[in-house]
């Protein structure tokens, strides 16, 4: 072998190791400044982590209990118990034609899908500081996890309504389509609410004692166990700044044909709602650089 073969090997040798090194890609991790995009594309690509996440909490919730799933149906029922006991036959408050029990219970389902969503998405970063500190995923895959696992509860409270309607001889009409529009601003305004308290959350641990006491007056001043029609314009469309309102009584429009239409109301509640979930969203991924070294 002469040298001039000795020093063409090691060149095609060097050459070999330069495309090697130029194939590999590199995936650099590091700290946002200031405010950042929120990477919508990551929770696609995320999106199989999202349904365990789901499942997770599904589990968890109900694990080691009597009742199970019975309480999502057990929470609104008693809850409606009351309101129709102290409400509908003490106080005589108006209900829009509509049986005191089933006005006030259409109105429970969607507010227990908020209420749940909005306490388990505030303390769902804590809850999960094992997984947030060892690994890399997007953040916001936790709290969309927490709400949207209360679908399951939703759809067993709304068979008991479903069951309650048929009770009472009602049936629903034409305006029934517009329910998982209804549902989806129920969604959006938990999650809106959720991201904005988890990121806070994760600061300043007293927002956990907050949140029932938010959640407990968040209750009062929508129109659960009173109708918004109580209100004269423009205020009761005003009122629809409370994202919960446009949910209530479009529920209550969709399913019971109340006579009092959202109209306004829907398209107030609809703004408020994304202003809540967008800005919660940008909160969210300004703080979460954060997440792992304060949780």
């Amino acid at each position: 072998m002469t040298p001039s073969d000795t020093i063409d090997s090691s060149n095609i040798l060097s050459r070999s190791e330069s495309h090697s090194t130029a194939d590999l890609s590199v995936f650099r991790i590091q700290p946002s400044r200031g405010w950042v995009s929120l990477k919508l594309g990551e929770l696609w690509e995320y999106r199989e982590l999202l349904y365990f996440l789901i499942w997770r909490d599904i589990k968890v919730r109900y694990k080691q209990t009597a009742l199970g799933a019975t309480w999502a149906i057990i929470q609104p029922f008693f809850t409606m118990v009351v309101f129709s006991l102290f409400f509908g036959r003490l106080a005589k408050v108006p209900s829009d034609g509509i049986p005191y029990p089933i006005f006030a219970f259409a109105a429970l389902v969607p507010w227990s899908f908020f209420a749940n969503g909005l306490g388990q998405s505030s303390n769902s970063l804590v809850g999960s500081a094992n997984l947030i500190t060892k690994v890399y995923f997007p953040r916001l895959t936790i709290p969309i996890a927490s709400v949207l696992s209360g679908i399951v509860d939703f759809a067993l409270a709304f068979v008991v309504l479903l069951g309650m309607m048929l009770f009472y001889g009602i049936v629903p009409t034409v305006n029934a389509l517009w329910l998982p529009l209804f549902l989806l601003l129920a969604l959006i305004t938990s999650l809106g609410v959720g991201l904005w308290l988890s990121a806070l959350n994760v600061e300043y641990r007293d927002v956990r004692h907050a949140v029932p006491f938010i959640t407990q007056f968040w209750l009062f001043v929508t129109p659960i166990a009173y109708p918004s029609s109580l209100l004269p314009e423009p205020w009761r469309t005003l009122y629809g700044l409370n994202p919960m309102v446009g949910v209530v009584e479009g529920f209550r429009w969709a399913l019971l044909g109340t006579s009092t239409a959202p109209g306004p109301i829907i398209a107030v509640s609809s703004a408020a709602a994304l202003v809540i979930l967008i800005t919660g969203a940008f909160y969210f991924r300004r703080m979460e650089k954060t997440f792992a070294d304060i949780v």
